[in-house]
Formats: structure tokens, sequence, C-alpha cells
């Protein structure tokens, strides 16, 4: 299956129409079928190595649940965590923030485009970079340049994609199952074919000497696909 970039419906809706709302909120039980948190948060805290994260940053956060089912699995963190939530469209709640407020972390929404905040967020230090159903949006080109620049910006890059596979695609298909709305199940089966298999994202990554960056991707769950780029200090 050659992997294609197209177009999600969810990205061409008004943030408030009630249709991508919906739809959004489809998403958070795509993840938990998925298996996202968990993964994610598992590859986070063993790229820490035990070190306390700080400062955690989400490329294409949307509305903060995940990260927010993320950083509830992982170790306490020290009193000074932050979470930085990026994305183009305003989407976290007060309620989200107090939520994350609760689990010790302090939630900052920041609306922008990933490549411009990558850009000029300057030398503003930064644990991990973590991204969410999110790379897939972006051409091979895109993500060499955004690899380039987060592995200026963080020390690791953590990245849970949908795994481009004959059983995945089938999952995308049945969304209907869980009740997920037609925008949901539309862009489930898009995400599949512009998803991630073997060692792509990992091929993409900036050129570096060698041993400076540990690089592992594999097969995550029944239909994900697991990215980490960790820093060799």
């Amino acid at each position: 299956m050659q992997r294609q970039v197209k177009r999600e419906w969810l990205d061409s809706l008004p943030p408030d129409d009630t249709t991508a709302m919906r739809s959004r909120r489809d998403l958070h039980r795509v993840n938990a079928c998925m298996g996202n948190p968990r993964i994610l948060s598992n590859a986070l805290q063993s790229a820490a190595n035990g070190r306390p994260l700080r400062t955690l940053v989400e490329l294409g956060s949307g509305d903060g649940h995940f990260l927010l089912q993320v950083v509830r699995r992982l170790t306490p963190p020290p009193r000074s965590a932050r979470v930085l939530l990026l994305d183009r469209l305003s989407l976290v709640t007060s309620e989200t923030e107090a939520a994350f407020r609760q689990a010790g972390w302090r939630a900052e929404p920041i609306q922008d485009d990933v490549f411009d905040w990558l850009r000029r967020a300057g030398s503003e230090p930064v644990d991990a970079l973590v991204a969410n159903l999110f790379l897939h949006h972006f051409t091979d080109d895109q993500l060499r340049e955004l690899f380039r620049l987060a592995a200026r910006r963080a020390s690791v890059l953590v990245a849970v994609e949908p795994r481009r596979s004959s059983l995945a695609l089938m999952f995308s298909r049945l969304l209907w199952a869980i009740g997920c709305n037609s925008v949901t199940r539309h862009d489930a089966v898009v995400s599949v074919g512009a998803g991630f298999a073997g060692s792509e994202l990992a091929a993409l990554w900036p050129p570096a000497p060698a041993g400076r960056w540990i690089l592992a991707e594999e097969s995550a769950g029944l239909f994900s696909h697991l990215f980490m780029a960790k820093l060799n200090r």
C-alpha cells in the first residue's frame, strides 16, 4: 500500500461546526481503542530514562484531551512542569486546563502553525515534543523540514501515528460500530492511507554524526505506528 496524503474533512470544517465537534469527540474513543495514550506515555517515560520532564509540547494538540490522558499515566511531575498545547485552532477549554492542573501540570494553549512556532520559538528549553495522529497530515518533504526544526528544539520526539496496513484499514471502516460520524469514518480511512510502516519516519530524520540520535520505529498495538527520536547523552 503506497502512502497517499489527502486532505481530511475535519480540517475543512469551522471549529464550531456541530459535525466537527462531534468528530473531535469521536477521536477520544478512537484513541482509546487504539491504545494511543498508553503507547505514547510508555514511550515517553522510556525516552526520559528517569529524568524529570518539565516541559512537554504537543504538536497538533486539538482540544488537549489526548495529552491529558498521557500525563495522567506519567510519574508525578516536578512542581514547575508545564505542557504547551500547540494547534492552529483554539480548542482547549478552561475545564481541560483545570484538569491538567489537578494532574500537576500547567497547561498553556498556543494557537499557531507548527512550522512557524518551531522556527521562532528561540532557545526556550523543551524536554520533549509529542504528536498523536498528526504527522501523517504532511508530505515527506514537509516532514523532513518539521524534523529538522524539531531536532533543534528538543532532545526527545515521540509520535504515535496510524499504521498503514490492511488490518488498520479494516478497523477504520468499522468505526460506525462505536458510533463515529461520517466525518470521522471518512478521515480514518484517509489517515490509514497516509500512515506509516517500517522505518519510513526514521528515514526522514535529518542526518547527524553517528550516534548523536537514537531512532526507534515500530508497530505498536494493533493499529498504531510508533516513532521515537532521542538525543544520545
